[in-house]
């Protein structure tokens, strides 16, 4: 990632914090814009103020001070002055740029009768940067496969702990293939072009020479949408959320498929605490459980289970395994 990438997205007060910064982009996960309000960074799962002389503070007083028209000019750079082009990722909140990154943002909703037109008077912004750690996902490859075959997996985890890199490499391993089994083809439902970061239709981020991408397509509708037209042997979802979802996963598994997914949590036992999930816990549909856990950085497993919930691995037992 070019730290040019991201300087030229915010205006020259904000781009010159970031460029007299030292600290390497790939350890920055999320640069946050609130009228009036200090510029916030997310540095490797911890919060911190920037400076104009682009250092990281705790202190609130030495920050930079966002105001609306940096918010604004933030905006025009992002969509290249025509916010128009973009009105379809506006109106679900946020925008993909170049380089798979992606552009939250918050204001005033535009309602057309009870369904949201757009979004005016952009008074927060949450530049959500995309990282891609390659082989990141190798050391779970044996615990997923099993006699040549791969097991349905779900991966649960707290916000900012690396799920979807993790799912991002995973994809890319089983697409391209590994020691433990050839390169298989891949349906990615992309609902907030997280996994793949397309751009103009081309994912940004590398998801293996096997796998197919439908990018801004709600979940449940994108599973059924792939299994009809590309016939993927695994199907990817990033973030299950209603019960639409959990009743494409059925229709994906009884059409063959094998499924990864992800889902917040921190345990197992918050699975079969949520309505939405107790059942596929209670039927054991997916039969590996991957929980991951933010230690000393992002992407630790804490702990892999099989479909009845016995213990694969436990960080507690052993050194961690992932990044």
């Amino acid at each position: 990632m070019k730290k040019a990438e991201i300087t030229r997205l915010f205006p020259a007060h904000i781009r010159n914090a970031l460029e007299a910064a030292q600290f390497p982009m790939e350890q920055v996960y999320e640069i946050r814009l609130r009228v009036n309000a200090p510029l916030i960074v997310i540095s490797q799962g911890k919060e911190y103020f920037l400076t104009e002389k682009g250092k990281f503070s705790r202190e609130e007083s030495e920050a930079c001070f966002v105001s609306a028209e940096d918010l604004k000019e933030t905006m025009e750079y992002i969509s290249n002055y025509s916010m128009y082009a973009f009105e379809d990722e506006i109106r679900q909140g946020f925008i993909t740029i170049q380089g798979g990154h992606r552009v939250g943002i918050a204001g005033k909703t535009v309602l057309e009768g009870d369904k949201i037109k757009s979004v005016k008077y952009i008074s927060y912004i949450n530049l959500r940067l995309s990282h891609q750690i390659k082989g990141c996902a190798a050391p779970l490859l044996p615990y997923i496969i099993k006699d040549s075959r791969i097991c349905h997996t779900l991966i649960i985890s707290p916000p900012r702990c690396g799920k979807t890199t993790l799912l991002r490499d995973l994809i890319r391993q089983v697409s391209n293939g590994n020691r433990y089994l050839p390169g298989v083809s891949v349906g990615v439902v992309d609902e907030r072009s997280e996994i793949g970061g397309s751009y103009q239709g081309i994912p940004q981020n590398d998801l293996g020479i096997r796998t197919d991408v439908l990018d801004c397509c709600p979940k449940a509708e994108g599973m059924m949408m792939l299994i009809r037209s590309m016939s993927p042997e695994v199907v990817a979802v990033d973030e299950l959320g209603d019960y639409e979802d959990i009743h494409a996963i059925e229709s994906v598994i009884h059409c063959g498929c094998k499924l990864f997914a992800t889902v917040h949590g921190s345990s197992i036992e918050d699975m079969k605490r949520k309505p939405l999930m107790q059942r596929l816990v209670q039927e054991r549909i997916f039969e590996r459980y991957i929980v991951l856990q933010h230690k000393d950085r992002a992407g630790r497993v804490r702990a892999i289970f099989d479909e009845r919930g016995t213990s694969l691995y436990d960080d507690k037992r052993k050194q961690g395994i992932l990044c």
